[in-house]
């Protein structure tokens, strides 16, 4: 199985990436898994001034097909401004309509505080159902004060974590990838 994190955050070190890395980890304790992590911190900067994914550099175009062609996405993003980072959602403007229609999407978010938690369902949520992806039964939803710097700490977070991969596991391992062909309904 390949499982892809994408992390939005736009800062090196991240508190995001620290959680992304994390899942990943733990997915892969669970299943035979190929893991790559994304990280628009470091390839913002070859996508933002593209308009159209003809003018993508190599190393987005890299991330997208990535993206496209996972079998488990795990995508997670800091809360700013009550939103989703801007490059994060710039970089899901390339993704084809339709190549994650079915696809499982593991949910994560990072914020100050536990006020912001709601970005999972009211940000990140309808954007992957545009996209006609499985969100995954739980989110994971982590504040500052769940990290010990850039180390996440054991406690709740640790134990959603778990819960959240105990609900979606029978889900990801109920059998093989269909195509984006197989997984587009037609009325």
């Amino acid at each position: 199985m390949r499982v892809v994190g994408v992390s939005g955050s736009l800062h090196e070190p991240s508190k995001t990436t620290a959680l992304i890395a994390e899942i990943l980890r733990r997915v892969g304790a669970h299943l035979d898994v190929e893991s790559s992590l994304i990280e628009v911190a470091s390839i913002g900067p070859a996508f933002a001034g593209a308009l159209t994914r003809d003018a993508l550099p190599p190393e987005a175009r890299d991330a997208l097909e990535q993206i496209e062609t996972a079998d488990l996405l795990v995508v997670g993003t800091p809360v700013y401004r009550a939103s989703y980072t801007g490059l994060f959602k710039h970089l899901f403007d390339f993704v084809e309509q339709y190549a994650l229609v079915g696809r499982p999407v593991l949910l994560a978010a990072t914020g100050g505080g536990e006020r912001h938690a709601l970005i999972i369902e009211h940000q990140l949520r309808p954007l992957f159902g545009f996209f006609q992806a499985l969100t995954l039964p739980l989110g994971v939803y982590a504040s500052t004060s769940d990290f010990d710097g850039y180390v996440l700490r054991e406690g709740s977070v640790s134990e959603r974590i778990d819960l959240a991969l105990e609900r979606a596991l029978p889900i990801l391992s109920h059998g093989g990838r269909e195509t984006p062909s197989d997984r587009i309904s037609t009325w």
